[in-house]
């Protein structure tokens, strides 16, 4: 199994904060970041004009723009006989026309040569996790630029939350495991199973080799399998698929695609679901899965179950709501409207580095965050007095379980 890390995508990233002449037209229409001496350890002396992908990231996924273009980097002052004045002039685009002053700058060299030009904005979601992928310092984040060499003795390994973000960015990282595709392209007879079925097959071909008394681990672990495998077998199915070509069947390719898409995003929601349900059922807590409960309303797992839910007389304090979202950002506010007689709500993602913003917001809302214990390292110490892990979740719903033994008898 190939090994991903940061060096493979990055040779150096270079960051900043935004000033207002370097985006604001109103200010000055020179299209250029404000280039420094310490931009030469990524791109040398000499004038050279670079491919460029440009992304924006605003307050949540569908803020998010693209473009393609270029950074020319240059001395403005090259004929000058002793002052230098590097700058790194772009053209206009969709991505700068939405940047604003304070937002995150990161120039990101890649390893094929181009350039990836990401601009987050401030105090949000996806700019936390920008900086925690890179290692990024508050003292990298000033409006001089700060450059950092990916270095391959001290590199970044890209777990299953460092190569989400990098998706997000649009890099795929590619991980594959061929031993098992022989099997699965003939249990599966070449064609995409169900996300349960999947996530059985992934459990199974680890069973024996993991510690099931550590829930956080075991999660992380059962969804980074998934992901490899998954990765696998869809290279396998694609590929085929890819070799049949599309002729002049543009709807069908641009369709194709975007099943392929589309696909990569649901199922590793149903994952999570999955694989923490067989959590609940290693320790035999008992629950109600999609049940509904006002309004049609369908949360993801309802504890002790619905009917003691639907029970006037049960007592709240020993029921308790969980959302299921591998990625939340603005979509954690759902949870909220969900089961209306429980006013501390409960959500499990495996997001990394939500903003302080979003989860003070949370927190504002009785809604309380469970992040796998092994996810809480991209998020600051402030954050992590209100965030529990899977197992503190378990022990909690555990403990009302065997309270709710003695009162289900006197009240169901």
């Amino acid at each position: 199994m190939q090994r991903a890390v940061l060096s493979n995508y990055f040779k150096g990233v270079a960051t900043k904060r935004l000033s207002s002449v370097e985006v604001e037209p109103k200010i000055s229409n020179q299209h250029e970041f404000n280039g420094d001496e310490n931009l030469k350890d990524l791109f040398g002396s000499e004038r050279q004009t670079i491919p460029a992908r440009f992304i924006y990231f605003g307050e949540g996924d569908e803020d998010t723009l693209t473009d393609i273009g270029y950074v020319t980097w240059y001395d403005a002052r090259a004929r000058h006989p002793t002052r230098s004045e590097y700058r790194c002039y772009y053209p206009t685009n969709t991505v700068i026309e939405h940047a604003r002053e304070g937002d995150l700058l990161i120039i990101g060299l890649k390893s094929d040569g181009s350039l990836i030009v990401i601009i987050a904005r401030a105090g949000f979601t996806f700019e936390s996790q920008l900086q925690w992928l890179f290692k990024l310092t508050e003292k990298q984040s000033t409006q001089t630029f700060s450059v950092k060499n990916i270095d391959k003795k001290r590199d970044v390994q890209l777990d299953y939350s460092g190569r989400t973000i990098m998706d997000q960015i649009g890099i795929d990282v590619v991980v594959t495991d061929d031993n098992y595709l022989e099997k699965m392209a003939s249990q599966f007879k070449g064609t995409f199973p169900s996300t349960r079925e999947f996530s059985t097959f992934a459990r199974e071909t680890l069973s024996g080799t993991i510690n099931n008394e550590d829930p956080d681990k075991l999660l992380m672990t059962w969804m980074d399998k998934e992901e490899v495998l998954f990765r696998t077998l869809e290279r396998h199915i694609v590929s085929d698929r890819l070799r049949q070509g599309f002729k002049d069947d543009v709807d069908g390719f641009i369709a194709f695609s975007l099943s392929v898409q589309n696909r990569r995003k649901s199922r590793a929601g149903y994952a999570l679901e999955n694989h923490f349900e067989q959590l609940l059922l290693y320790r035999k807590i008992r629950y109600s899965i999609h049940a509904v409960t006002e309004n049609k309303v369908k949360p993801d797992f309802i504890f002790p179950g619905i009917k003691q839910y639907h029970t006037p007389n049960f007592p709240v304090s020993h029921l308790t709501m969980l959302g299921v979202k591998s990625s939340c950002k603005d979509r954690w506010r759902q949870v909220l409207s969900e089961a209306e007689r429980i006013n501390d709500k409960h959500l499990l993602t495996l997001e990394p580095g939500i903003s302080e913003n979003q989860t003070n917001e949370m927190r504002a809302n009785n809604l309380h965050l469970i992040v796998p214990l092994s996810v809480h390292k991209s998020y600051k110490p402030t954050q992590l007095k209100h965030i529990i892990d899977v197992k503190t979740f378990l022990d909690l719903v555990e403990t009302r379980q065997l309270t709710r033994i003695v009162i289900s008898k006197k009240l169901i």
